[in-house]
């Protein structure tokens, strides 16, 4: 047995006294503040929705097509859909893909403007480099508690959760993508005169863009490996599938869901790293011809 040393109660006491008083005084100041992220999630969900299953279907399968400029993943992306709706899971599957489109585009929204500083401020990023590993390695349902209890089970406690958990993937590769432009880059661009924010804008970011799309994909990953956790918080989606075949002891609900879920990772996965290549490719030619 492990000696007490320090009587943790009091600490533990103070902490659940604080966040109570915290729900209680600004418990309608956080709900405002996240009514806009409600307002862009129903958005997204409505949309999907209201458009025909065939045009979603085909719209991805054109982004496949302009990725790779070959048939193969346009295929995977029909097929892997087409199962979706063939198991009766279409309406779970847009809601689940409602859900991670709107945790990465807000994810992209904080996180750039964070590894853009990151990369210009070493101090910043000693601050900031704990507070990601703890985000990454704090178990997801330790951080679900205190934002149930602020926001109360819905989507915007979902949603939060889903951006604190795929957050810092991308906001550490786009910190490390400008780090790693070229020097000699960097000071030939100086060399002509360019302004820092000519430098970030015209050579930084665009050099940088394959790690950028490399966090985008690993943030996509990782909103989609939060559905199931999301649902237990009132997600929906596909997460509520494979919960309710926990629960009832359904085996095929739960696999058929979860083979939804797997078929929106590789699609999204297939998609992000094609555009990845994409743009290392036409960099290493510009490069070449350079």
């Amino acid at each position: 047995m492990f000696p007490e040393i320090i009587e943790t109660r009091p600490i533990r006491i103070w902490i659940d006294d604080g966040l109570d008083w915290m729900v209680k005084n600004w418990g309608d100041a956080f709900e405002a503040g996240a009514y806009p992220l409600l307002v862009l999630l129903n958005s997204i969900q409505k949309f999907l929705l209201f458009v025909p299953w065939w045009m979603i279907i085909f719209v991805l399968a054109a982004v496949a097509f302009l990725a790779t400029r070959r048939w193969a993943l346009p295929i995977v992306v029909v097929v892997a859909l087409l199962l979706v709706g063939v198991m009766e899971l279409w309406e779970d599957a847009i809601k689940t893909m409602a859900l991670m489109i709107a945790a990465t585009l807000t994810t992209i929204i904080f996180a750039l403007p964070m590894g853009i500083a990151m990369s210009r401020s070493a101090l910043l990023r000693g601050i900031v480099r704990p507070i990601l590993d703890l985000m990454q390695t704090l178990p997801s349902f330790v951080y679900l508690i205190p934002v149930v209890m602020i926001f109360g089970p819905g989507k915007v406690p979902a949603l939060i959760a889903t951006i604190i958990y795929a957050a810092p993937p991308l906001v550490r590769l786009t910190d490390l993508g400008i780090r790693l432009v070229d020097r000699e880059t960097m000071e030939a661009a100086q060399a002509f005169g360019a302004t820092p924010r000519q430098k970030l804008f015209g050579v930084q970011i665009p050099l940088a863009l394959p790690t950028i799309l490399a966090g985008i994909n690993q943030t996509t990953m990782m909103a989609l490996a939060m559905v199931v956790i999301a649902s237990m918080i009132g997600a929906g989606g596909l997460g509520y599938q494979v919960l309710q075949g926990i629960g009832r002891l359904e085996v095929s609900r739960g696999l058929f869901a979860g083979l939804g879920i797997v078929a929106l990772a590789i699609i999204f996965d297939r998609i992000t790293q094609a555009f990845g290549k994409q743009l290392q490719e036409r960099i290493g030619l510009s490069e070449h011809k350079l």
